[in-house]
């Protein structure tokens, strides 16, 4: 191969999958053909990115081809890492495999994705910039000796040598000179002294570059006093500017004793730990946790639905409100953070209004559909919504560079890194096969990805065990079989088997409670949260019924037959008497009065009951005014004036302007579901989360490029023909529908587009995608990959088969 262009258009369409897959930024947008795409992988933004998702041995690899000459025999790599590290050959030629197939490494062997044990191996353009210390180790002294000016060239090889060079060598066969004289330097360093070897010693395992006042001082060894002008005058050093000097390479690797690593290891550490902990209780434990996790998220949001909290106006949630949330759902404040994000990363909770002007925080839409799901569905969506979010709430109640307190839901939690870094404990843990604290999370993700560490993670570590117990994704510290499937992309398998069984009866008992045995189906859930106060929490649930709470079921529309017929049905037992009574008490006085605005006024049909009001001392302090005999008038507000009311023992109804009864239900409020949120189901991807139709596309569009790049006009004559006639037209509807089937079925289509002067044009088009208003998909007659405008679009016809094999 001649160059690394040539090398990738060597490969075939698998290989090409394989790369793009690892390092999807190289398709974002498709370049033109493979030349391009070469020198995109060679930017440094490219080669960053690619370096940071190696681990440690994988990156020893490719640091250790950057030190040996390059072109570099495939058994010299397995020598010098063989030697460096407990790696065996196998371990070796893993990781060159991988470093090829993500387009890091290149060869002019054979381009099959096999082992490629005699191949003479390059590193991929860009890396020497991307990775200026490999290993630790500085340049070697034929390149950092080569600023030198030739008079202190001369000088050092007349100390060294012992005698100045004959005739007028150069600065290139100067450093040579030196270069030769370095690559034995044991006994230059013995004649440096032990203090000086001292010095050498902290440079030999990196970084090789140390900071001295003024560095290029001119210094011989007849002259030299202390140890660093004894190295200087000695070419152990090379100062590189005026206050900066470098170990060369060649003395650096004579100090390791010829090894390239000290500490590097080809596995994991602390790979397998062992569960103290039986399976079954691992996942009884986990599904508990699972379980009431839902219940907690339910119960939040059911009390944020009738009484919703503020939202800042930054857009986050106040302190005193989170405490509340922790005080109502009996939980520490962190995990009340963590549930009301976990709930908005779901997208079931949602700030109304706009961000700057009164808004308060309640539950959208969605979390209507959501309660009427399985318990296991609705945990699933939740989780996964944690795994996915940007949103750390283990930052709540922190304090940013400002000094100033970080809200939960507000903008400050966002932290990008943090998806990646849950998933990739949670792997950890369900690789080990058992318990592992924070710190051996920690070195196994240093170990994985050297190269993104930080303050941050090692936190993000710990809030992600910490919150993957608290939502049931682990018990005792050990990942559930069902988490694992959740990580892999199939879904919560297995946790519904472990879950509680909903029910559908209670025992309601005369001292008017009732007892739920278990979980509750969702509608009997709902009505008896209406209808009673949930008084206990545990295996068993506690619901009293007061006259409040009955109350509050008739306000919101159901009658005293509904509640008895309700009970009746759901009840293991007769419904008891006690309980009847005071249904139909409550019942028999609800409504008797009724609350308008005048500004508010209260009527009723028995003008006694009015007597009564104005005569009870309790009402004095309210400002009501006799109009006749049925009708009081009030200053106050009629939603003030229903609260006095019932202050005192009344059950009165709100009454509209017609005269009706006002229904009042505690889930009126409702926020709309913000943009972004997981309101369906994710497509099928890759298992690193790339899309593998969008990525079989982007090849044949750089396949195609790069044909024309060499074939330009004859390409042109032999690209697929349009179908004569004018280009489609069809209803708006109708042609997303029809996309949306092309890509299902992998058809290619005829469409008319319409450009942005408003010129219609046809195109043949093989969809990948249809969202977001857009179109993606490869465009058979530009041969590249486009996006197209949906509203653009005029119309859409399948290309039928005879078509397709014309083209």
């Amino acid at each position: 191969m001649d160059s690394y262009a040539d090398w990738l258009r060597a490969r075939d369409d698998e290989a090409l999958r394989t790369l793009l897959s690892a390092r999807p930024e190289l398709i974002a947008p498709v370049p033109a053909d493979l030349t391009a795409l070469g020198a995109r992988a060679a930017t440094p933004s490219a080669v960053s990115r690619a370096l940071d998702r190696l681990d440690r041995f994988t990156l020893a690899v490719l640091e250790t081809l950057l030190v040996l000459p390059q072109p570099v025999p495939y058994e010299d790599v397995v020598h010098a890492l063989t030697k460096s590290t407990d790696a065996d050959a196998d371990d070796v030629q893993a990781a060159v495999t991988r470093l090829r197939d993500q387009g890091l490494v290149w060869d002019d062997g054979p381009t099959d994705p096999g082992p490629p044990r005699r191949d003479r191996l390059r590193t991929a353009p860009g890396l020497r910039q991307g990775l200026p210390q490999p290993a630790g180790l500085g340049p070697p002294a034929a390149e950092v000796f080569a600023g030198y000016s030739t008079e202190r060239l001369t000088a050092l090889v007349t100390d060294l040598e012992g005698h100045e060079p004959r005739g007028f060598p150069d600065t290139a066969h100067l450093v040579e000179r030196l270069a030769a004289r370095l690559a034995e330097p044991a006994a230059l360093i013995d004649d440096a002294g032990p203090q000086a070897r001292d010095a050498l010693e902290q440079l030999a395992w990196g970084p090789p570059v140390g900071r001295v006042a003024e560095a290029r001082r001119a210094v011989r060894t007849a002259t030299a006093e202390t140890p660093i002008d004894r190295l200087l005058a000695r070419g152990l050093l090379a100062a590189t500017d005026d206050r900066t000097v470098t170990l060369p390479r060649e003395v650096a690797l004579h100090l390791r004793g010829g090894l390239l690593f000290r500490d590097v290891t080809a596995r994991p550490p602390m790979a397998d730990v062992p569960s103290a902990r039986s399976p079954e209780l691992v996942i009884r434990t986990a599904a508990g946790q699972a379980f009431t996790t839902v219940r907690l998220v339910e119960e939040l949001l059911e009390r944020w639905g009738v009484q919703p909290p503020s939202a800042l106006r930054s857009g986050g949630l106040g302190v005193r409100d989170l405490r509340a949330a922790a005080v109502l759902l009996d939980v520490e404040e962190w995990r009340a953070a963590l549930l009301a994000e976990t709930a908005y990363a779901a997208g079931l909770l949602a700030r109304s209004g706009e961000r700057g002007v009164d808004g308060d925080w309640l539950p959208t839409r969605a979390y209507d559909l959501w309660r009427l799901r399985e318990t296991a569905d609705r945990w699933t969506e939740l989780a996964a919504a944690w795994l996915d979010t940007d949103r750390v709430a283990g930052l709540a109640g922190d304090r940013d560079e400002r000094d100033r307190v970080i809200n939960a839901l507000g903008d400050e939690p966002v932290r990008g890194g943090a998806p990646q870094i849950r998933r990739a404990a949670l792997r950890a843990l369900g690789e080990s096969g058992g318990a592992m604290d924070a710190d051996l999370v920690r070195a196994r993700l240093a170990w994985e990805q050297p190269r993104r560490r930080g303050v941050l993670r090692d936190r993000l570590v710990g809030w992600t065990l910490r919150e993957a117990e608290t939502l049931g994704l682990t018990g005792f510290g050990v990942l559930a079989p069902y988490a694992a499937a959740l990580l892999d992309g199939r879904g919560a398998v297995g946790l519904a088997a472990h879950l509680p069984k909903p029910v559908d009866t209670v025992l309601i008992q005369a001292d008017l409670t009732a007892v739920a045995p278990g979980p509750l189906v969702p509608e009997l859930a709902r009505e008896l949260a209406l209808a009673a106060d949930v008084e206990s929490t545990g295996g068993a649930t506690v619901y009293r019924f007061t006259p409040a709470s009955v109350r509050r079921a008739l306000d919101a529309g159901r009658s005293a037959a509904d509640l008895s017929d309700l009970l009746t049905r759901h009840s293991a037992t007769p419904l008891p008497q006690p309980l009847t009574y005071l249904i139909e008490d409550v019942a028999r006085r609800h409504g008797h009065l009724r609350v308008g605005t005048m500004t508010s006024y209260v009527r009723t049909d028995d003008p006694a009951v009015l007597d009564e009001v104005l005569a009870d001392r309790r009402a004095q302090s309210l400002p009501l005014q006799r109009l006749a005999p049925t009708v009081l008038a009030s200053r106050l507000t009629r939603a003030e004036l229903l609260e006095a009311l019932r202050g005192l023992g009344l059950a009165p109804v709100a009454e509209s302007a017609e005269g009706g009864v006002v229904i009042t239900r505690p889930d009126a409020h409702r926020a709309e579901v913000p943009p972004g949120a997981r309101a369906e189901p994710a497509r099928t991807f890759t298992e690193d989360g790339r899309d593998p139709t969008m990525i079989a596309a982007a090849v044949r569009a750089l396949r195609a490029g790069d044909e024309a790049s060499r074939h330009g006009a004859e390409l042109a004559r032999t690209r697929p023909g349009l179908p004569p006639g004018e280009p489609p037209r069809s209803a708006s509807m109708a042609t997303v529908e029809e996309l949306r089937r092309a890509v299902e079925r992998g058809a290619r289509v005829w469409i008319g587009y319409l450009d942005q002067q408003g010129q219609a044009s046809s195109r043949i088009v093989e969809p990948v995608r249809v969202e977001g208003g857009f179109l993606t998909g490869y465009d058979a007659t530009r041969a590249a990959m486009r996006r197209f405008t949906l509203h653009r679009i005029t119309g859409v016809a399948e290309v039928d088969d005879g078509d397709r094999e014309d083209d």
